[in-house]
């Protein structure tokens, strides 16, 4: 009887040590899988995050992102031609192809030229193109900025704050110096010719003046006399 005793007490135990250890295993299991959907509750979030800032960028993001890259990695050779004393559009020439060379002036030449002014809205258009080409962003204060202001670096509707924004004094002084190019360029310009009060209506509209203007200036010396003797009377 003792040692059937024994052997159901020992039974027992085995059966509770074996039990207490799957518990323990399902225990571990738990907090693995616990510990996995932390982790993909926060991959999910940082990639919602990441489609959210991608759907607030501007639609021309990437080619512009990647032209700015390619004229800070144009300043970074230039600065090294320099240190090194070589010409820096030399040293440029000498990594292009000659199919790249040619297909490059074949797109020059095909190019619409500036054709001079035709309304202020083309002249506008054109001098926000000129402008722009002229900024060099600071990438590496750009990225920082970003990385400062997080969510809002995109501003929305419902974005607030933007007023605390100020600007660097070498921005400032960046600006200043540029409007004052533009009104010393704006001043060369040729004044625009006053309207003569005086002077014979013989038109019925803007467009039809500047025919007959045209034809005074090419004709006028040929047709003054007819003019006269009509204005007269006397014409025979």
């Amino acid at each position: 009887m003792a040692t059937d005793d024994t052997t159901g007490a020992g039974g027992s135990a085995v059966k509770k040590a074996t039990t207490s250890t799957n518990k323990f295993a399902k225990l571990n299991r738990l907090r693995e899988l616990e510990m996995k959907m932390n982790e993909a509750r926060k991959l999910n979030h940082a990639e919602l995050v990441a489609e959210d800032e991608r759907k607030k960028r501007p639609s021309n993001y990437e080619s512009k992102r990647k032209w700015l890259e390619w004229e800070q990695e144009q300043e970074e050779k230039k600065k090294e031609c320099s240190a090194k004393g070589e010409d820096f559009e030399r040293v440029k020439l000498l990594e292009v192809s000659a199919d790249a060379a040619e297909r490059w002036d074949r797109k020059k030449k095909k190019k619409n030229p500036d054709t001079g002014f035709a309304d202020y809205e083309q002249a506008t258009f054109r001098q926000y193109q000129r402008l722009t080409k002229q900024i060099k962003p600071d990438l590496q204060q750009y990225e920082k900025q970003g990385q400062k202001l997080g969510d809002d670096f995109y501003a929305s509707s419902d974005t607030l704050g933007l007023q605390d924004h100020k600007d660097s004094e070498e921005a400032i002084d960046k600006m200043v110096t540029d409007l004052e190019k533009q009104i010393e360029k704006r001043s060369k310009y040729s004044r625009r010719r006053t309207f003569d009060e005086e002077a014979d209506i013989d038109y019925i509209n803007e467009r039809n003046m500047k025919f007959n203007q045209k034809l005074e200036r090419f004709y006028g010396k040929y047709t003054s006399e007819i003019k006269q003797n009509l204005e007269r009377g006397t014409a025979v």
